[in-house]
């Protein structure tokens, strides 16, 4: 409750205090509904192993979720962002995705600085940039993106500076912020998803209920991915060039700097491991005519220290290619991904992890400029070693159909 109303006052502040005198006000929402096929498997937001959103029990008529984005200039060189969701899958929850205040002076030269304050997206994705964090191209993004949107969230500061040739923009940005140590804890517990589920400040995610048994603690476990366990200040930087009629790329280091042998008690029940979290990520995009390529790969790795002289380490990687058709009424997409994870004891291979790949296709048909209809069919099949160990089927080959009716504002 203190975390939701601290994310609450924060998202008041950054609306009010500048809407009086704005010069501009930007309001984009979305409001989701959808038929779902679903694979028959209990999903990891029910507290199984699925990868997908959607599992046993979930077939039928579902809500997709709703959220509101509000963009206030209050003057030439601040800005005032706010991204709130409401989803039904899961938890019926109300959450804060992004609230920060931004300082960037007008520029007459070819540099030009910012600075934001607040919690934000660190700019990892270039496959979502739609209201509550969603993709324009399918309704389901990457593993990639899937597991940014769950655990991965910057509650602090960033600056950034651009150079802004004729022809080229290169920007090199950095952060430092903290309430971010438990990152790491799906990829360690669940392994990857391909999820379209966007979780806020104050949200309490769940690990599959088998690993909460085998450690002793009581079904439905969660924990709250944005918190502050070891008092650390976690960092990363981004570098970014793009060229009108090339394209973009962009690199980023990423490490939260956790303490792998703090952790606290959550909620009276589960322990909470401050997993020490970093990774490399790779992007880039072009347009060929009407054809849109995004391709992105991510290497890193988390790790705890239970006891004292043990470190469990969690190797992760993933990359996937999307193409998409960006012009007209229709535009289909494509994307196919590889992810994949390996456990590690004080530095030695385990041989337990899990490799899998998914196929995503979507149809996306906007008659009008406030509808967006989509039909998308994802297939995800892969092993995970680990699950032996727990009795349950090492092998998951998973199909999951939607057909989605947006309204946008």
């Amino acid at each position: 409750m203190k975390r939701r109303v601290r994310a609450a006052l924060m998202l008041i502040a950054l609306v009010a205090i500048p809407l009086a005198n704005a010069q501009d006000i930007t309001v984009h929402a979305y409001l989701d509904a959808r038929l779902v096929a679903a694979p028959d498997m209990t999903s990891w937001t029910r507290g199984g192993v699925g990868k997908t959103r959607y599992g046993t029990a979930d077939d039928g008529l579902r809500f997709g979720g709703a959220a509101v984005a509000i963009a206030i200039q209050a003057t030439p060189s601040w800005l005032a962002f706010a991204d709130v969701q409401y989803q039904t899958t899961d938890r019926s929850t109300l959450d804060v995705i992004e609230a920060y205040l931004r300082y960037r002076p007008v520029s007459t030269t070819p540099w030009r600085a910012s600075v934001k304050v607040g919690a934000f997206m660190p700019p990892v994705s270039l496959e979502n940039d739609g209201v509550g964090w969603t993709s324009p191209w399918t309704l389901t993004p990457s593993a990639i993106n899937s597991w940014v949107g769950e655990e991965l969230r910057a509650i602090g500061a960033q600056g950034q500076l651009e150079w802004r040739g004729k022809r080229q923009t290169l920007a090199l940005s950095g952060a430092l912020f903290k309430d971010n140590d438990p990152t790491g804890t799906l990829l360690a517990d669940r392994g990857w998803s391909v999820s379209d589920l966007t979780y806020g400040m104050g949200s309490k995610l769940r690990v599959p209920d088998a690993y909460a048994r085998v450690f002793g603690d009581p079904d439905h476990t969660r924990y709250n991915p944005f918190q502050e366990i070891d008092g650390r200040w976690g960092w990363y930087a981004n570098l970014a060039w793009q060229a009108p009629g090339y394209g973009q790329v962009q690199l980023m280091r990423y490490d939260n700097r956790a303490d792998p042998a703090a952790h606290t008690v959550y909620e009276g029940s589960a322990d909470v491991f401050a997993w020490h979290t970093y990774f490399w990520s790779l992007g880039a995009r072009t347009d060929t005519g009407a054809v849109t390529w995004i391709a992105q790969a991510m290497d890193g790795g988390t790790r705890i220290d239970p006891v004292p002289g043990l470190g469990v380490e969690t190797r992760f990687r993933s990359a996937f290619l999307l193409v998409g058709w960006n012009l007209g009424a229709w535009r289909p997409a494509l994307r196919v991904e590889h992810f994949s994870t390996g456990k590690r004891v004080n530095g030695s291979p385990t041989g337990r992890g899990e490799s899998g790949n998914a196929v995503t296709a979507a149809l996306n048909w906007r008659p009008r400029a406030w509808l967006r209809v989509t039909g998308e069919v994802l297939r995800v099949i892969g092993d995970r070693s680990e699950l032996k160990a727990l009795g349950l089927p090492t092998h998951f080959a998973q199909t999951q159909m939607q057909l989605s009716a947006r309204l946008l504002y």
